[in-house]
């Protein structure tokens, strides 16, 4: 993989993935999400990734939408349990134009008053239509009963109470805080000049402070498996199995990426629906996934039933998840498994965004990058043993917690 590496005065880490074509990309990732809330504000991340585009101290709100899109680019942003990201898509001759208009939104934001109101009410709608989405509630509904008692558990919305509650004083309390060089990394993709990039980030970046003194993340060891029903008007029932699961570095994670995959990953093939959808039409929608964090992850198995078919599909998915914890996987099976994970991951690189979304995130948070011929060895170094030993552990009914959202409670 070619990529350029700079760190600059301040702190702030450049990643720079060259590409060809008339598209390039900028990603700003900030070491800064949910569970780096104090008591009390829970939300203001994700308020603050909203608010940021409401005006700089030269641009209103409208100016701030629109410098891009009158080019056809695009400007957007997100919110994770441990990340904030603003990026940009645009022609390659506006680059100059794109960053500086991202440098502006970072550091020069002023957060006007009406502006905030105005945005906790786009907000409040947000929150309603999860509330709308039981398929969607269900998953921060488990994140939040496994990580009970700890940030992690924490609404990425927040609530109705904090949202309102947040002031102007709070925004920038979390961005002094939070928004430093150490804690941030400006990843760029395009057919760009090196020293062009590095001259522009040290100009419209400079103002970003050098670091922080805030405090570490509290780590998270209480976990306590539950098995808990939400009544629910719904016309399906809405279940989720969940577990705790391997952190960013463990390296057991592969062989979790990897029986996800094969249990219930993306692919129409995956076991869980080819058993419960495929051969019983019990459900439209199940599938698995794991998600990594620094310092935990967890695992997550979710469908959607008709309310008489739950046990059915539990008895199945049951089944499914016994055969990895009591039977190896063929060296043919475990050989075709492997392969079609290393696709889905190179076919999922080839996208001009994706790219450098992954590798921004990895970057931060590991200060490197996985080669491909690496993410390639150590998927295909996982043994049948090592499946079933990770099964045992993530799969193990006594530790797999049981979330139900139904209207027969």
């Amino acid at each position: 993989m070619d990529y350029t590496i700079k760190e600059l005065s301040n702190g702030i880490r450049l990643l720079h993935l060259p590409t060809t074509g008339p598209v390039a990309h900028i990603a700003v990732f900030i070491n800064a999400g949910t569970r780096d809330e104090e008591a009390g504000k829970n939300g203001l991340a994700h308020f603050i990734e909203h608010t940021i585009f409401k005006g700089t101290k030269k641009r209103k709100a409208y100016h701030v939408l629109t410098r891009l899109e009158s080019v056809g680019g695009e400007l957007n942003a997100f919110t994770t349990k441990e990340e904030t990201c603003i990026y940009a898509t645009f022609l390659r001759e506006n680059f100059h134009r794109a960053l500086e208009l991202v440098g502006d939104i970072l550091m020069h934001s002023t957060f006007p008053e009406k502006e905030l109101k105005k945005e906790k009410d786009v907000i409040l709608d947000e929150i309603n239509s999860y509330k709308d989405s039981p398929s969607e509630e269900i998953y921060d509904v488990l994140e939040e009963n496994i990580f009970r008692g700890h940030p992690l558990g924490l609404n990425i919305l927040g609530n109705t109470e904090h949202l309102l509650a947040f002031t102007r004083e709070d925004v920038q309390s979390f961005i002094t805080a939070n928004y430093t060089g150490d804690q941030m990394v400006v990843c760029t993709s395009g057919q760009l000049k090196v020293d062009r990039i590095i001259r522009q980030i040290e100009k419209y970046f400079e103002a970003v402070p050098a670091r922080s003194n805030r405090p570490e993340r509290k780590g998270f060891d209480q976990y306590v498996p539950f098995d808990l029903k939400m009544p629910r008007t719904t016309y399906q029932t809405h279940c989720m199995l969940g577990n705790v699961a391997y952190d960013r570095k463990d390296p057991r994670r592969f062989g979790l990426f990897l029986l996800n995959n094969i249990l219930g990953g993306p692919a129409m093939n995956s076991r869980l629906n080819l058993a419960v959808r495929e051969r019983h039409g019990f459900a439209y929608t199940i599938e698995s996934a794991f998600l990594p964090y620094t310092d935990t992850g967890i695992f997550s198995l979710y469908f959607g039933t008709d309310n008489g078919n739950l046990e059915k599909s539990l008895n199945l998915i049951r089944k499914e998840m016994d055969k990895f914890t009591k039977e190896n996987m063929s060296s043919a099976q475990l050989s075709q498994a492997k392969k079609q994970l290393i696709g889905q991951i190179e076919i999922a690189n080839e996208s001009n965004l994706n790219h450098p979304m992954s590798a921004g995130k990895a970057f931060l948070h590991d200060n490197r990058l996985s080669e491909p011929e690496e993410i390639r060895k150590n998927i295909l170094s996982v043994t049948s043993d090592q499946i079933m030993e990770t099964a045992r552990e993530i799969l193990e009914p006594g530790r797999l917690s049981i979330l139900t959202f139904s209207n027969q409670v």
